[in-house]
């Protein structure tokens, strides 16, 4: 029984199909027992017609009854919840922000994987994306749903045609008729745009045929722009031009001839290429057009800084490059990403980025990027690292970080499941090196929404057993301590949920997540005396011991750290480190240390606990006075150092006098007195 409810309750259509089969199967095989009860055999033995098979009959169709009515009512709520994201989806599609309404759409069919709409509208934001065979197979999976749904064959034919496969396409907008005769106009439209796009491919390759066999593939660089810049050709012949053109660009001696033979005017000068490249909604002859001048410039540009000047000082390139980046055609962000990595990829390329075009959006429109499965997203990430270098840049990304830039940036981090994860990892540390910049990091530390993202982010862990959760994870808890670095009201009221977090990741079996937690709980808890006291009652005292007898430098300097935050105020967190750590031996090895910032809170940390019973009487037959006093009486860069060491060695002698024996022999009390300046209270 509990097979077949389980089976009933699959969101896999075959397998639920094959629940309810078995289940039938069943209700019959009971129906005949209950007609062969009725029956005597030859021998005239009456056969039991009551007890356990119409009991278990019975109790079957009660269980069958109850799952039924459960079923639909999680339906029912699934449902609601599929609508009010099939909306949000329609929003963003409206807005033109594709990426969004797709990711909208995909989180409704995990709500409800039947919505024949929820598929249909996202294959029609994959057409304004150009990603036709998601769009594909979003229209079959609808037809599933319904087989005579005329909007999915009327998307998959537009798909078909983006692709160039007329006849398939043709077959689509067939059904459509088949499925409603009175659709006969719409019908005819369709057929007439599949009619006109073939017949214009045709006549393109045609085209493209007559300029590569002809006198124009055996011109010189000279020749061919000098073609180029006349007015009475169409687009498709421009096209194949400038495509030869790429082909004789093959070295220093080509960018030198393009450039000395006005190669860059070819926008100014000719206006049916410059009308095509500038088009807001281009044809398919206008991309075509565009990705071949793309192509063009980083042959041009590659590695030669007096092009890449006079390319950026084009207006027309100027102004072009951020639609292009934003373009919803595959092919032309991809050539952009590639043209612009030219620049990026070098400091003076780079100045000529912050020097001729406004950045102020680029944040943004790069970090978008992070939503595409494919090498666009990393391509993106390296040039918006590669940015992150200039002063320039970071100013600019200030001006639209509140508005725009978060935001985007929220929406990511709570869409982890949806986007390229790897690309992710990657933007959470470019947000993390742009907090470097005092101005940028107050408004993040400041946005309540970021810091939610956050702890949501790293506290449900979509799948903790992949790199690339890892490395989001890292990426994030990095960020954290970044922001950390600010103190402020909205720090204050996340700490206690912050601290909690890091704790249950201090069981990570990474390493490296484990140092990163340990270095958010060593800044956030100075925050709250509330966090504080989570984090001592979490058993933060032992565990950060433990990492202490065991851990790195890094990892050292942050636990003891987070130790001495905790002590200062808590007297649990004193007992148990005393507990923990029997007779201090573990802060004594961090009194030898080489890292003066370790042997200060190592020092501070000794000094909270001595106020403990019996503390300060378990030293008695260590080398701690000498120690002590060799800080105290040092030349240490941190006065700090000094001043924790003096004050652990008068809270010494004054919880076990004993210990003042041990400081005559070594002579220290002149230097006692000479550091108490720094003990205000013992």
């Amino acid at each position: 029984l509990a097979n077949l409810v389980q089976g009933l309750n699959s969101t896999d259509p075959a397998v639920r199909e094959k629940a309810i089969a078995e289940t039938e199967k069943k209700l019959h095989d009971q129906e005949t027992e209950k007609e062969k009860a009725s029956k005597t055999t030859v021998n005239r033995t009456v056969i039991n017609t009551g007890g356990p098979v119409r009991g278990f009959s019975q109790g079957f169709l009660a269980l069958l009854e109850k799952d039924a009515k459960e079923r639909a009512q999680r339906r029912k709520r699934n449902e609601r919840l599929a609508n009010a994201l099939k909306e949000k989806g329609n929003d963003a599609f409206r807005k033109g922000d594709y990426v969004t309404a797709i990711q909208r759409y995909t989180e409704g069919l995990e709500k409800l994987k039947d919505k024949q709409e929820l598929y249909t509208n996202r294959a029609q934001a994959y057409l304004r994306m150009h990603e036709y065979e998601k769009a594909i197979g979003d229209c079959e999976w609808a037809l599933k749903c319904n087989e005579k749904c005329i909007k999915a064959y009327f998307l998959m034919g537009k798909a078909q045609l983006g692709l160039k496969h007329y006849s398939e396409s043709r077959q689509c907008y067939e059904k459509i008729l088949q499925i409603d005769p009175l659709k006969e106009s719409l019908f005819k439209d369709c057929m007439n745009e599949v009619n006109l796009e073939e017949k214009r491919t045709k006549d393109e390759e045609r085209a493209m045929k007559e300029v590569q066999s002809g006198k124009l593939a055996a011109l010189s660089i000279k020749e061919l722009l000098q073609k180029l810049n006349r007015p009475d050709q169409n687009i498709l012949y421009y096209t194949g031009g400038i495509r030869l053109l790429t082909g004789a660009v093959k070295d220093c001696t080509g960018q030198t001839l393009f450039r000395t033979n006005n190669g860059f005017s070819i926008l100014k000068d000719n206006e049916t290429v410059r009308r095509g490249f500038c088009a807001e909604r281009k044809n398919t002859a206008e991309v075509d057009l565009s990705v071949s001048l793309l192509f063009l410039w980083q042959a041009v540009c590659a590695g030669n800084e007096e092009n890449q000047r006079l390319l950026l000082s084009h207006p027309d390139v100027s102004a072009q490059l951020p639609k292009l980046l934003s373009s919803a055609v595959l092919e032309i962000q991809q050539e952009t990403l590639a043209l612009i990595s030219l620049y990026s990829e070098n400091e003076n390329g780079r100045r000529l980025l912050v020097r001729h075009q406004d950045l102020t959006k680029w944040l943004q429109i790069l970090m978008a990027f992070v939503s595409n499965s494919d090498a666009r997203a990393t391509s993106a990430m390296n040039i918006l690292s590669d940015l992150t270098e200039e002063e320039r840049f970071k100013a600019q990304c200030r001006v639209m970080l509140s508005t725009s830039v978060l935001p985007l940036f929220i929406q990511l981090l709570t869409s982890a499941k949806l986007v390229n994860q790897a690309a992710l990892a990657r933007c959470i540390g470019i947000m993390g090196n742009l907090c470097a910049d005092a101005v940028i990091r107050t408004q993040m530390a400041e946005c309540k929404e970021c810091w939610q993202a956050c702890l949501k982010f790293v506290g449900e862990g979509f799948d903790d057993s992949t790199p690339k959760y890892h490395a989001c994870v890292f990426a994030v808890l990095g960020l954290m301590m970044n922001l950390l670095l600010e103190s402020n009201g909205i720090i204050q009221d996340f700490a206690v949920d912050i601290s909690v977090r890091c704790m249950s990741l201090l069981r990570n079996k990474d390493g490296s997540i484990v140092t990163r937690a340990t270095g958010v709980l060593s800044r956030v808890l100075a925050a709250s005396s509330s966090a504080v006291e989570e984090a001592t009652k979490g058993g933060v005292v032992k565990k950060m011991i433990k990492f202490l007898k065991a851990g790195g430098p890094i990892t050292s300097s942050y636990s003891i750290k987070t130790l001495s935050i905790c002590t200062r105020s808590n007297r649990q967190a004193q007992e148990d480190l005393v507990k923990s750590d029997p007779g201090f031996s573990v802060l004594l090895k961090l009194l030898d240390s080489e890292n003066a910032m370790i042997v200060g809170n190592a020092a501070f940390c000794l000094g909270q606990c001595l106020v403990v019973p019996g503390a300060a009487t378990s030293l008695l037959n260590s080398n701690v006075v000498m120690m002590l006093l060799k800080h105290a009486g040092g030349d240490a860069t941190r006065t700090s150092v000094q001043e924790n060491a003096a004050i652990a060695l008068g809270k010494l002698c004054v919880a076990e006098p004993r210990h003042i024996f041990q400081l005559r022999k070594l002579n220290g009390l002149a230097i006692l007195n000479s550091t108490m300046k720094y003990i205000h209270t013992i």
